[in-house]
């Protein structure tokens, strides 16, 4: 009756032990279950602040794109001026105005063409943005984006080369002629015109950036 006794002690505190044992390892197992869950919504907490700061600085992007293109387009339709130059001693009077060149009205339409297009890829990334959503929903609506952008650019690019040519004849004159500088009498016109072409040519460089930041975008999708 002793052994009897002792014996089922012992299987009981075996049994005991391999319930201890069992109880350890689900716990060691919960726990391992529980810091892959936080480790996993840790990452993906993290690609969702960065997303959200890349959509930010599209939305920051789209801004800057809207108010250079903008003063590019004001500066250039605000660019006249009538003067008096001399010609061999003789005064001539001079009127200067922007419509009055094609390389002009050529960077006055894609300045507008730019504006807008900034302007409505800027509210469509505001709306996204209040209801918590991607500024770039798809991979076939990024390819739009970055597709728009790069025409946009070099478009950009060419009229600001082609109305650069043209400012660059209105200050130096045309050699072995007696065509004189015009911006000493027409300095408002040559002003208005210079800036109105650096802006286009700062636009064209934020037209880049935002390409690049869709092809970063079409590399994470």
């Amino acid at each position: 009756m002793v052994t009897g006794r002792k014996t089922s002690s012992l299987e009981t505190e075996m049994a005991d032990a391999k319930v201890v044992v069992v109880m350890e390892e689900n716990g060691a197992h919960t726990q391992r279950a529980v810091e892959a869950v936080g480790a996993a919504d840790h990452s993906h907490r993290k690609v969702t602040v960065l997303v959200r700061k890349a959509d930010v600085a599209q939305a920051i992007l789209r801004v800057l794109s809207v108010a250079t293109s903008v003063i590019a387009l004001l500066f250039m339709v605000t660019a006249k001026e009538a003067s008096t130059v001399f010609v061999y001693g003789f005064p001539l009077p001079v009127f200067s105005k922007w419509s009055f060149s094609d390389s002009f009205v050529y960077l006055v339409g894609v300045s507008a063409a730019v504006a807008a297009h900034s302007l409505l890829q800027l509210i469509l990334s505001a709306l996204r943005l209040l209801r918590k959503s991607s500024v770039v929903p798809t991979r076939n609506h990024a390819w739009l984006i970055f597709a728009c952008d790069q025409v946009f650019a070099y478009a950009m690019i060419s009229a600001g080369s082609a109305a650069s040519g043209v400012s660059n004849l209105n200050r130096t004159g045309i050699k072995h002629t007696a065509l004189p500088d015009f911006c000493k009498p027409l300095r408002f016109f040559c002003d208005h015109v210079a800036i109105s072409i650096a802006f286009a040519f700062f636009t064209c460089f934020l037209l880049a950036i935002s390409a690049i930041q869709d092809v970063i975008c079409l590399a994470n999708n």
